[in-house]
């Protein structure tokens, strides 16, 4: 079970875990930087393994090589965060990528934090891990928001503090989720931006527009013309047959609702319509229809 300083740590993000157990102000460790904090630990490359509570499961080598060279020139610039295994090894909490980088830079000897975490405070700290990556998509970021939110009761304060985001922006992202899949795979192509996407939510046909957005290439503004001129114009429709209904109908539905003891809503579209009854059970339903046949059987 881990202790109470180190969940409160958790509470205010990664930096502060690292921060626990290490004393310098800079980030900036190199492998060869001697720290007198008792948490800050040197520890053979070949007793630290990967999580398998580890939620990402891609990396890109081509990322790694680049790491590992920057490793070989400058050294790793900020400890791994580890937890120590009943065998005496170590399981990476944080900083499986600098790992694999080191692995790749032969370095034999890594500067380590070492936290006495649960498995679910592990799993915890890997996903904020993610979510400060730089080559996530709208829509990994937003379920990975969505996935703490679920998960580990946060709301959308606590993330903010926790990835050092604006809550606005958490909120935005969120929002994405709302989307239809396939324009959320859209987004996730590259095929649309984060500003035309924003732009769909909550519109009826968002599906035709984002069609149209990538054959023609259309602006984020242009959408927005788009969807403003639509909305205006559906909004004019339905003032319009409210303004008919209340002339025209309104006095017919009072007369229907009276005689058959039914809510009814009668529809014009200029030359036809529709005229619908609600009933609230089958007894009500078969009232209806006993009173329209007997009406048709006594002509």
């Amino acid at each position: 079970m881990a202790n109470k300083n180190t969940k409160n740590s958790l509470g205010k993000g990664l930096d502060a875990l690292f921060n626990e157990g290490a004393n310098d102000s800079s980030s900036h460790m190199s492998i060869d930087a001697s720290s007198k904090s008792q948490d800050l630990n040197i520890l053979p490359i070949d007793k630290i393994y990967p999580s398998s509570l580890q939620p990402r499961k891609y990396f890109d080598e081509s990322k790694i090589i680049e790491l590992a060279s920057s490793i070989q020139e400058r050294g790793l610039l900020q400890p791994l965060l580890v937890r120590e295994r009943k065998d005496g090894n170590y399981e990476i909490i944080a900083g499986e990528r600098r790992w694999r980088a080191s692995q790749l830079a032969k370095i034999h000897n890594l500067p380590a934090v070492i936290k006495n975490l649960s498995d679910t405070e592990v799993l915890e700290v890997a996903l904020i891990e993610n979510l400060q990556r730089s080559d996530l998509s709208p829509i990994e970021e937003a379920e990975g928001y969505q996935k703490l939110i679920n998960d580990f009761s946060h709301n959308q304060n606590d993330i903010a503090k926790l990835v050092s985001k604006s809550r606005s922006h958490i909120a935005n992202l969120l929002r994405l989720l709302n989307l239809p899949v396939q324009i959320k795979k859209y987004l996730e192509d590259g095929k649309i931006s984060m500003g035309h996407a924003r732009a769909l939510i909550g519109v009826d046909d968002s599906l035709d527009i984002a069609k149209i957005i990538i054959a023609k290439g259309l602006s984020v503004r242009a959408v927005e013309k788009i969807i403003s001129i639509k909305s205006n114009k559906r909004n004019n429709n339905i003032s319009k047959e409210k303004i008919k209904k209340d002339v025209n109908t309104l006095a017919i539905e009072k007369q229907l609702q009276d005689t058959l003891g039914l809510k009814v809503n009668i529809k014009f579209n200029g030359k036809g319509g529709s005229l619908t009854f609600y009933y609230s059970d089958l007894e009500q339903l078969d009232d209806l229809v006993t009173s329209v046949l007997r009406k048709n059987l006594n002509k």
